[in-house]
């Protein structure tokens, strides 16, 4: 028989010690908060990365392709990818599509307000579908019928509630360019992206018009999109794709492209990273509180096994068993706090959020399997070895006296 282990499932299940089962309670309360924390602060993160994350590729691809020259405007330059070298990077296991597109500024004035966008001209071979996700009213450019298309136009949201538009509205968008050049178009859809700083700078329209209004061939384009199947391999793709297209192109990850946003996503680990110290720690402290008290109310206990013949090593293993125990407990009722209001607002997104500050509505939550097992994991043995410490205050206690002890 094990005995210290039993003796520890007899403290534990059969303690009548009012003092130290309140302790016990207050340290399983601080084990199950901070684990609940824990697993949703990941959560959230993760949710809060991969939904940025995906708005901007969705919106601008992973990798952005351009022609190589001093060119610092909104306006492309205009190139004519070479089809072997096409084939080549689209032959890259790692990459999904491949879509041009070309971006050429623009005035809209219109219900005596002024705004300035870039349109971005897309055609029928561009893939539609995460603009889908996005639009909020009207439809799609219908590129079936090429000359309704080059008239049509996709505008933000931002856009439409600035300048008092919706959509079947017609308007005059004028072209920078000498001699200033105005297009009629009719609005078709309107789309929500959430990040306002790409809302209130895009309008999406045919690439026709920008290669007539620059005197382009049909075969010219303002830069190329890479989507990627994985967004994780985003950095080595992006280095192996900037080596294999040429001299006369530059390529940009989309991190590159949008660094003020992928920053703020990378400062939101950090954030994460204090907060499981603290949360950490605050269990720690509960534990040890709890364990020192349950050691002094079982001093007479550990005096009668000292004076049995117990070593002080199988006498610290009964507490520390018991600690286990009440660390598992509050590990478990963690899990079904934090697993579960995890999964309710991932299904109902009860708990929203100012889109114009986090650019969502929502807060999202990602749930990883391998996430919360590490969690628990990770707190079962930090809380454990730092048990082995106060633990040794067994030691320290000395039979005859601990036997008299009331």
């Amino acid at each position: 028989m094990n005995l210290p282990f039993f003796i520890a499932k007899r403290i534990t299940f059969k303690s009548k010690h009012t003092f130290s089962r309140l302790s016990v309670r207050i340290a399983i309360l601080g084990i199950m908060l901070g684990l609940a924390v824990m697993i949703l602060s990941v959560a959230i993160v993760k949710g809060f990365q991969i939904e940025i994350k995906e708005k901007v590729r969705g919106f601008s691809g992973d990798i952005i392709v351009l022609k190589y020259d001093l060119n610092t405007t909104f306006e492309n330059s205009p190139f004519i990818i070479n089809p072997k070298t096409l084939r080549n990077i689209l032959s890259y296991p790692a990459i999904a599509a491949g879509q041009a597109y070309a971006t050429k500024p623009a005035i809209i004035n219109i219900n005596d307000e002024v705004e300035g966008v870039i349109m971005k001209g897309i055609d029928k071979t561009y893939d539609q579908k995460y603009l889908k996700k996005i639009l909020v009213a009207g439809t799609f450019l219908g590129f079936s019928d090429s000359v309704k298309a080059s008239q049509q136009l996709l505008i933000s949201r931002y856009t439409a509630e600035r300048l008092n538009l919706k959509v079947g509205d017609d308007f005059k968008m004028y072209f920078l360019q000498k001699p200033l050049r105005a297009r009629k178009f009719t609005i078709v859809g309107i789309f929500n992206l959430g990040i306002e700083e790409i809302d209130k700078t895009y309008v999406i329209g045919d690439i026709s018009i920008i290669r007539r209004l620059n005197n382009w061939t049909n075969n010219e384009i303002g830069g190329y999109e890479l989507r990627l199947k994985n967004f994780d391999q985003l950095d080595a793709v992006a280095e192996t794709v900037y080596h294999g297209i040429g001299m006369k192109l530059k390529s940009y990850s989309v991190k590159e492209y949008y660094p003020e946003v992928f920053q703020w996503l990378s400062l939101l680990d950090v954030n994460t990273e204090v907060l499981l110290i603290l949360m950490v720690a605050v269990a720690v402290i509960n534990m040890i509180s709890a364990l020192l008290i349950i050691i002094l109310e079982r001093a007479n206990m550990i005096g009668i096994l000292k004076a049995l013949g117990s070593t002080n090593w199988e006498i610290r293993k009964v507490f520390l068993y018991n600690a286990v125990y009440l660390i598992g407990f509050g590990l478990f009722l963690g899990n079904i706090l934090g697993i579960g209001l995890a999964t309710f607002q991932k299904y109902t997104h009860f708990f929203t959020l100012d889109q114009a500050s986090y650019y969502i509505t929502f807060i999202p939550v990602e749930l990883n399997i391998v996430d919360i097992a590490l969690l628990n994991l990770g707190t079962l043995v930090i809380c454990v070895f730092v048990l082995i410490v106060p633990s040794m205050l067994v030691s320290r206690i000395s039979p005859v006296k601990a036997i008299s002890f009331k």
